[in-house]
């Protein structure tokens, strides 16, 4: 098996785990119409996966102080909405409050994400943490971080797993 396949095969296998868990929560973590991810005050999107139904809009709230982006992962994407390069500016450029973004999602299927600042794709368009081997440092702490990335999963509107 090649690595290029490998890493596709890789990168299927947890977008659909990503889903399922997505999948597996109560209802009453769904919306009908809105969906929210958080950047907390920390590099990473809160959730990381969210289920949603065809029509429905999903909202990014940049919490954090730094800015952040909201990148489509277009190799993988099967909804339609390519393309996507939005900055979410954090509070420190944004006069203390909150950048947002929102994305309506008109067709089934996976949509992942990731911010360019944060995270880059390699050959095989799996997203990667920038830095010395692959991880984001701090040079005061000398923390390496995880790429910062996510998934949406748009259902038709009569599937439950979305409500």
């Amino acid at each position: 098996m090649t690595r290029n396949h490998t890493a596709r095969l890789t990168m299927a296998v947890l977008l659909a785990f990503g889903a399922l868990i997505a999948g597996a929560l109560p209802a009453a973590a769904h919306s009908k119409t809105h969906q929210q991810v958080i950047v907390p005050g920390e590099d990473r999107f809160k959730p990381f996966s969210i289920t949603i139904h065809v029509g429905d809009t999903v909202e990014w709230i940049n919490a954090d102080t730094d800015d952040h982006t909201v990148v489509s992962n277009d190799v993988f994407n099967t909804t339609g909405d390519k393309n996507v390069d939005m900055l979410v500016p954090g509070t420190d450029n944004n006069n203390g409050s909150p950048g947002t973004f929102k994305l309506k999602f008109t067709k089934t299927g996976v949509w992942n994400y990731y911010c360019r600042f944060h995270s880059m794709l390699d050959d095989e368009h799996q997203p990667t943490a920038p830095g010395p081997m692959g991880g984001i440092q701090d040079p005061t702490t000398g923390n390496y971080g995880t790429p910062m990335m996510g998934v949406v999963t748009v259902v038709p509107r009569d599937d439950p797993r979305g409500d």
